[in-house]
């Protein structure tokens, strides 16, 4: 097999595991990125937990909507998507949106949710600024990719990282895999791209229950069919394939 047909391979290998969990800095974030392919996990038996850092509050579009009341609104759109994917174990950090830094706080934090889920895999935004996305490359989702990494290697592993955890009965728990999504910088050998035709119908439901962020957005379903076709074009899928690509990191 060549470099090119391995890269465009989706044989479901990625669903041959048991838990994962999803790290996001808002609401919405996750529902943009991959909820294609946690729909394909959740629909293959995979148990999938969200992790929002932020609840989002700094977003909206409505001036009559007090600002107090967005961060309820938000996690329980946040809720819903997560249902349509198949996602019903969801946590929420509290951090104010919009002030995401790396504090060891929040690592600590981080390390806390993967060693309670104890997952399989962790997916994360990435954690450097893409000069070609703006939109992709918001500091709280920059932020929580680095803090997300750091959680993952060292702290979530090293039972004397945060003894306080495991005081806490929250003993230390090793990531074998962590997906970085996007998949930029991937090569052959660390692509995965997860075809997600067959759920796109319900990515971009997810998308639409985000109501205070995507109402506006007349050209939702076409913007989210063009990212997903261009992705799979990219990766060599045939003509007419959704997929969501990942850069997959060996973090045993």
């Amino acid at each position: 097999m060549t470099d090119d047909e391995r890269t465009a391979t989706d044989d479901g290998s990625h669903t041959r595991i048991e838990r994962a969990l999803v790290i996001a800095a808002h609401p919405d974030d996750i529902d943009f990125s991959c909820s294609g392919t946690v729909a394909v996990w959740t629909d293959a038996g995979v148990a999938v937990t969200y992790c929002l850092v932020t609840d989002g509050d700094a977003g909206g579009f409505d001036p009559a909507v007090p600002r107090s009341e967005i961060g309820g609104i938000r996690q329980a759109e946040q809720r819903a998507a997560a249902a349509v994917a198949g996602v019903h174990d969801l946590v929420f950090l509290g951090y104010p949106d919009g002030r995401l830094t790396v504090t060891l706080e929040l690592r600590r934090d981080l390390a806390r949710v993967i060693r309670q889920v104890r997952p399989d895999r962790v997916v994360v935004p990435p954690p450097v600024r893409d000069l070609a996305s703006t939109y992709g490359s918001h500091p709280d989702h920059t932020a929580a990719g680095e803090a997300a990494l750091c959680a993952v290697y060292p702290d979530a592993r090293n039972p004397y990282a945060f003894p306080e955890l495991a005081a806490d009965g929250f003993e230390a728990h090793t990531v074998p895999e962590v997906w970085v999504v996007g998949g930029a910088g991937a090569d052959a050998e660390s692509a995965r791209h997860v075809d997600i035709t067959g759920v796109l119908d319900r990515k971009i439901a997810a998308l639409r229950a985000h109501e205070s962020q995507t109402a506006h957005m007349t050209g939702l379903d076409d913007m989210i069919g063009q990212w997903a076709g261009s992705q799979a074009k990219a990766a060599g899928f045939p003509h007419g394939r959704q997929v969501e690509s990942f850069r997959a990191l060996d973090t045993r």
